[in-house]
């Protein structure tokens, strides 16, 4: 690596509660690169003048959140398939001068399932998704890269399923709320996108008996690590995969462009994070 230190840093309005410098500041250290993570706090009216002027921004890359995602994407002359895909980036560099960027979200949602449950894929006819937002966008795209035969999406708001459906082809079936329990009938995947059992929000209260004894059931909100919807399977005796393994592995595709070395996601950095959740009180 060049002795010049690489800027790198996490781009969103309200993003002091990040956890990616505390992420690929372990990996940086761990790899023993000349680099820095920081965070840039970017107020929604000043986003599309500070991507414009990026190259003078002091930064080689950065990650984007909520809520610049989009502004991300128009921002940049070049994005890969899959931000192409779901319309929002939340990985940028610098190649010639010019912003590229990519979506990583996708990738993380599948390598933590792949992690955790590596047959989780085989033979899955349906999957139910609850949600139809940005996140739902992302975890749809990848289950039907993945193959799954029919994506179920429930939302409070039907259109927004639909939405989706008119998006990704007729592999994508958009429900009411209110008939989701008919479609969790022998279900083998069920995945949580709202923000419901997030802390501070209320939980998410759904009959899990209908499900297959064999089901898996993950939820990619993380604080709380063990949301209610997690306890409750358990409690069934199925198969859980909390949602920082999402955070975790959405951040490996861009600390390997920005620094040429490809990190892990270790017990050892799942700890460290979780250990930083419990020192906010973000635990329970």
């Amino acid at each position: 690596m060049s002795a010049v230190t690489r800027n790198v840093a996490i781009i969103g309005h309200p993003v002091s509660h990040s956890r990616s410098p505390l992420i690929h500041g372990y990996w940086l250290a761990r790899h023993g690169i000349d680099g820095a993570y920081g965070v840039r706090a970017v107020a929604p009216g000043d986003i599309d003048s500070f991507l414009a002027a990026f190259a003078a921004s002091g930064l080689v890359g950065g990650n984007v959140t909520v809520p610049h995602k989009e502004a991300a994407f128009r921002a940049c002359a070049a994005r890969d398939a899959v931000a192409e895909a779901l319309g929002a980036v939340n990985t940028l560099w610098l190649e010639d001068g010019a912003l590229h960027g990519a979506n990583t979200d996708v990738h993380g949602f599948l390598a933590n399932l792949d992690a955790a449950e590596p047959d989780w894929a085989r033979a899955l006819g349906e999957a139910v998704v609850l949600g139809a937002g940005g996140a739902a966008r992302a975890v749809v795209y990848g289950l039907l890269q993945r193959g799954v035969d029919r994506v179920v999406v429930a939302n409070r708001t039907r259109a927004r399923g639909e939405a989706l459906r008119d998006t990704f082809g007729p592999r994508v079936l958009p429900i009411d709320w209110r008939d989701l329990g008919g479609r969790l009938v022998g279900c083998r995947l069920l995945v949580n996108t709202t923000s419901l059992g997030m802390k501070g929000q209320p939980p998410l209260d759904i009959d899990l008996s209908p499900l297959s004894p064999d089901a898996l059931v993950t939820d990619i909100v993380y604080v709380p690590l063990e949301t209610p919807l997690l306890k409750a399977a358990k409690a069934r005796g199925l198969a859980t995969v909390d949602g920082l393994g999402m955070l975790l592995h959405q951040a490996v595709p861009g600390f390997e462009r920005w620094f040429g070395v490809r990190p892990e996601v270790t017990a050892e950095l799942r700890a460290l994070v979780i250990a930083d959740l419990k020192a906010k009180g973000q635990l329970a």
